[in-house]
């Protein structure tokens, strides 16, 4: 692991008080995701860092690739640039200690030609008071908290990171989620623990996760009465050709189920561990139709897959705990899931508010 250089003071700019000129000030040093920002004048920085109890020169880590020393402070700097509220400072803070922790390779995740962004999902009660969405339509955007929180995000990984387009940044073609991508946990309507309990934080406080994605999978069922009907037409949809997380064992994939599916499943009698058993069992595709597609790679399945049987089913997953499940959105029978990427494990941290 790289050492952590000591921490010092951001530096300080003078950039024209014109809001034009300012813009194209922090332009010009690639600062800006081609949106406008919000400069982070001292006073705005300030105003973001009496909302954490940590020093702002305190040290989260280095985020690769370029491996820039990521401060509270220059967190606070970028998160002031997205236009985010003060009061949303703690939850950027826990996004971006995530996406630090080892095991979710920040630094390849911001390269890969797979287009991988980060999604962050918000569970606990400081979600409904920050307002972040968990209702209707809280993928698209339109609320401050969950475009702002998302962004910054984005700009601190891209910042302090490095990995930009025409530099670092290969995406083939990435997707709006490389702009922003925050929601929350419709924890009021979801029949199940909150999803902060499946990992580690089952109390009342509020946890990140945060994971990255290639993209969004839509599913629409409208019509099946029962939730294993639900849950049939939902690993039909998993069961994808050109979708490389079947050659990916490992990875996280994060399953969003609308209030409706999630309903009718629980009233099923499925637990949300019931849920990813059955979706480990059923989300599999043979060896035949792997074969010679995709990024071919049978030396990722698990050894009770025999590669040279064309009928062996390979799952999507090494284990049913590699399935996200989260309850969110509005009214509606649309659910969707998101694979990660190559190597991202994601990760989780709780909120810390001062």
């Amino acid at each position: 692991m790289s050492a952590i250089p000591a921490a010092r003071n951001a530096r300080r700019l003078e950039v024209p008080a014109d809001f034009a000129a300012a813009q194209q000030a922090l332009e010009d040093r690639g600062w800006t995701d081609g949106l406008p920002v919000v400069p982070p004048t001292e006073s705005l920085v300030g105003a973001m860092l009496a909302h954490t109890p940590l020093d702002r020169l305190a040290v989260l880590g280095v985020m690769e690739p370029v491996k820039g020393t990521v401060t509270v402070e220059k967190v606070a700097a970028n998160a002031v640039m997205a236009g985010c509220r003060p009061e949303y400072f703690p939850v950027v803070l826990a996004a971006v200690k995530a996406v630090l922790q080892p095991q979710f390779h920040v630094g390849s995740t911001a390269c890969t030609t797979g287009g991988a962004a980060p999604v962050v999902m918000v569970s606990g009660p400081l979600a409904a008071k920050l307002e972040i969405n968990a209702g209707t339509a809280c993928f698209g955007g339109n609320v401050k908290a969950n475009a702002t929180i998302g962004r910054a995000l984005r700009l601190t990984m891209r910042n302090l990171g490095g990995a930009k387009p025409d530099g670092m940044e290969k995406s083939t073609l990435a997707w709006p989620g490389k702009l922003s991508m925050c929601f929350a946990e419709n924890e009021a309507r979801s029949p199940w623990e909150p999803m902060r309990a499946d990992h580690g934080y089952p109390g009342e406080g509020t946890a990140v996760s945060v994971v990255a994605v290639r993209g969004i999978y839509a599913i629409t069922e409208g019509v099946q009465e029962t939730g294993l009907g639900v849950l049939e037409t939902i690993s039909a949809s998993m069961r994808v050709m050109g979708a490389p997380i079947y050659y990916q064992m490992g990875v996280p994939v994060v399953v969003c189920l609308s209030p409706e599916h999630a309903t009718e499943i629980a009233k099923a009698g499925f637990s949300k561990a019931g849920v990813r058993e059955y979706l480990f069992e059923h989300c599999r595709l043979p060896v035949g139709q792997l074969r010679g597609r995709g990024y071919f790679a049978p030396g990722c399945w698990p050894d009770t897959v025999d590669a040279n049987d064309d009928n062996a089913q390979v799952p999507m997953v090494s284990s049913p705990d590699h399935f996200w499940i989260i309850v969110a959105g509005g009214d509606g029978r649309h659910s969707a899931w998101m694979p990660a990427w190559n190597v991202c494990q994601g990760a989780t941290e709780p909120v810390l508010e001062r």
